[in-house]
């Protein structure tokens, strides 16, 4: 999809079909409708992709026991039929529970708007992982071709958390893999990004699985690692290493101090050609 297509591509509507009851008007707004779950779509642009079975079966029970008490939002399709926006958890332990019909705030919404929704109320639940929820920043980045702070208005962030949760897809696949699993924290992670070489990455990432290590354990051997790396070099200044996350922070990227004297240089990965421009602008 070409960038910033989704911004205008809006949903066409359709008028609802005599089988949906309407629960509360509200003009051309937001619409509470009873919708068959035959009926419903799963939302396209949903950001999750684990989905506990603990999680759905407690609410199985509740829905058993209590109803919905929180309608889903849904979108009406130009086809026929309605797509999920948000409340995939709902929908499923409805179908579960062997529900008919399910309460729905039917509105209209573009692509990037059916994203933006699903994604805050993951955010706002905290149900996505460290990984899903950085595929969803990236998608808006370069399908939507929104800012890094473009994004965090629209989430709810800051915006070096956007930024520093997107350097997480640096990470090996073994690593983000971990890290879905809840077997290294977010904080281990960007530690882990902090070292230039691969290799040492992940000899480092396979040193620390298992072991009741801090984060701070985990910066100090990376901090090693780094002196290890440089020939005959010495210890580094702790106040260049210090500037150099304070950079990595504020830029959402690697960055490298070398200082000899009074002199040095800084560099400043970038990933792709978006990356460089949003980084550009950063500094500009």
């Amino acid at each position: 999809m070409p960038l910033g297509k989704g911004l205008s591509s809006l949903i066409p509507q359709i008028k609802p079909r005599k089988v949906i009851h309407k629960e509360n008007g509200q003009g051309d707004g937001a619409r509470v409708w009873n919708i068959p779950l035959s009926e419903i779509a799963p939302n396209p642009e949903q950001p999750r992709r684990n989905f506990s079975h603990q999680d759905l079966e407690d609410l199985v029970a509740s829905i058993k026991k209590h109803g919905i008490l929180q309608p889903i939002t849904a979108t009406e399709k130009a086809d026929g039929g309605y797509e999920l926006i948000s409340g995939e958890r709902r929908l499923r332990a409805s179908q579960i529970a062997g529900l008919v019909t399910i309460p729905a705030i039917v509105r209209s919404a573009t692509q990037q708007e059916k994203l933006e929704l699903a994604l805050i109320e993951n955010i706002q639940r905290q149900d996505l992982n460290p990984i899903e929820e950085a595929f969803a920043y990236k998608r808006l980045i370069e399908e939507f071709g929104l800012s890094h702070q473009e994004v965090a208005e629209q989430v709810g962030k800051e915006r070096p958390t956007v930024s520093n949760m997107l350097r997480l897809l640096n990470l090996p696949e073994e690593a983000q893999k971990a890290l879905i699993d809840g077997r290294i924290s977010t904080g281990k992670a960007r530690a882990l990004l902090s070292l230039k070489d691969e290799k040492e990455m992940m000899k480092l990432f396979h040193s620390m699985i298992g072991q009741n290590i801090t984060v701070r354990e985990v910066e100090r051997t990376v901090a090693d690692y780094g002196q290890k790396s440089r020939k005959g070099s010495v210890r580094r200044d702790p106040n260049v290493l210090a500037q150099e996350k304070m950079l990595e922070e504020r830029l959402g990227t690697k960055v490298q101090i070398t200082k000899v004297g009074e002199r040095g240089r800084i560099i400043i990965d970038y990933y792709s050609s978006s990356d460089l421009k949003r980084i550009l602008e950063e500094l500009a």
